[in-house]
């Protein structure tokens, strides 16, 4: 196994991988439940979808520990999978089974743009700032989702969207604790901090009486009969459903080069000139899962951006992604333990998290408009349209516009502009309401 992934020349451990791997599960264990929840309101039976975002995070997961060698969790992605409940079912009245047609379609583009090393020379074009952004970008976009786990951020009116949360509900003051907890943790430099976070504030909310105990250990797995092989790929093929097809390729395209540089800058497995090496591997991990999720019966898939849980506790190679793939297929019969979770102790943890994502904002060239002001677009649009992939393609539009515009055109080079070309198309297509 020492050699499999070369543990060594990384620096790390199986013990390291082990903990790395359990604490990205733990942080990314929601899915099995939210997801299904989600796609529910697509009409997809919620227990079948269960099953299906278990074994399509499975699946992905150990593709990329096993053949890209890194440790980046894949499962269902949030925002894609409302994206195909709220606008593409409810909104544009496309079936689900077609929708997940259009998934399945995108998915065999992504392989045959990744097998002829296309994904990977548009993600290597893309420039330093923006790169720097997208980490930042996350880093955030991951402090938002913890902050409103943990209740101190609500939704707000339509005046204002966000609102101080109740600082005196007693899941509140859980997680609360929970975060000064995992901070004294992070700052003492032990090892294993935010995992330890993460179980103490799963203990201190159930003495609380903040979440129950769970009632059994095991149960077994709902059926996939219902969602399995039920995509309708001709339906995807019909005016009406292109443009989906159009929407959900780049969306993921942009999420995944996003979370795969982002993830990847944590971990320091960047090159000199802030590329990921041999990154058609993990790209073709993500492209491939596309294509058997839409089979399995759930929606598009990608590097999680939760997987630098992981990464933070020492987690470098395949090893921490195959305990990952492990722990999801485990999740089949031990879902009664992960709903004892609270969302309380995985908040604390991304929050954490984002604190410690956001350094790369002090590498910035402030003082170079043309690069300050697309990256300045990533960071916020990605957190305030809550949408990794609206902040990038606007980072990627912006960018080449305002060099063609100080007549500096000459420094964006041709998959630059091709990225562009495909972020105009996402604006173009999308279908706003």
């Amino acid at each position: 196994m020492t050699r499999l992934f070369d543990l060594a020349g990384h620096g790390t451990t199986v013990r390291t991988e082990v903990r790395a791997g359990i604490a990205t599960f733990l942080t990314m264990a929601y899915i099995i439940v939210v997801n299904p929840a989600i796609l529910e309101a697509a009409g997809l039976p919620r227990d079948a979808s269960v099953t299906a975002t278990i074994l399509a995070a499975a699946a992905g997961t150990l593709l990329m520990g096993l053949h890209a060698r890194r440790p980046f969790a894949i499962a269902p992605y949030m925002g894609e999978n409302a994206f195909i409940a709220f606008t593409v079912v409810q909104g544009m009245h496309i079936p689900w089974p077609v929708a997940l047609g259009a998934i399945f379609l995108a998915g065999v583009l992504f392989t045959v743009l990744t097998l002829f090393r296309v994904r990977g020379w548009l993600a290597n074009a893309l420039p330093a700032a923006l790169k720097q952004a997208i980490t930042v970008g996350i880093g955030l976009f991951l402090t938002f989702i913890g902050l409103n786990q943990v209740g101190i951020v609500a939704l707000g009116v339509p005046g204002a969207p966000v609102a101080l949360g109740n600082l005196a509900a007693p899941a509140t003051l859980v997680g609360i604790a929970g975060f000064l907890l995992t901070a004294w943790l992070l700052a003492r430099g032990v090892t294993g901090a935010l995992i330890l976070g993460i179980l103490a504030t799963t203990l201190l909310a159930v003495l609380a009486g903040v979440t129950p105990l769970p009632t059994a250990v095991v149960s077994a797995p709902p059926s996939l009969a219902p969602v399995l092989g039920k995509l309708d790929i001709a339906g995807a093929l019909s005016w009406q459903a292109l443009p989906v097809v159009v929407i959900v390729f780049v969306m993921a395209f942009v999420d995944t080069v996003g979370t795969l540089l982002g993830l990847s800058a944590r971990a320091g497995l960047l090159d000199a000139d802030g590329n990921l090496p041999r990154i058609e591997r993990p790209m073709l991990a993500d492209a491939l899962v596309n294509i058997i999720a839409p089979v399995l019966g759930t929606t598009t898939c990608g590097a999680f951006v939760e997987s630098a849980v992981g990464i933070e506790e020492g987690g470098r190679t395949g090893l921490t992604a195959v305990v990952v793939a492990l722990l999801f297929l485990a999740a089949l019969v031990l879902s009664p333990i992960l709903t004892a979770i609270p969302p309380q102790a995985t908040g604390i943890a991304l929050v954490a998290l984002g604190a410690l994502m956001i350094r790369p904002i002090g590498q910035l060239d402030r003082h170079d408009l043309a690069e300050w002001i697309p990256a300045f677009a990533t960071i916020t649009l990605t957190i305030f349209t809550f949408n990794i992939g609206v902040g990038m393609t606007a980072g990627l539009l912006l960018h080449p516009v305002l060099k063609v515009l100080l007549g500096r055109g000459r420094e964006v080079p041709l998959p630059l502009w091709l990225l562009a070309a495909m972020s105009l198309a996402f604006f173009l297509v999308y279908p706003y309401h």
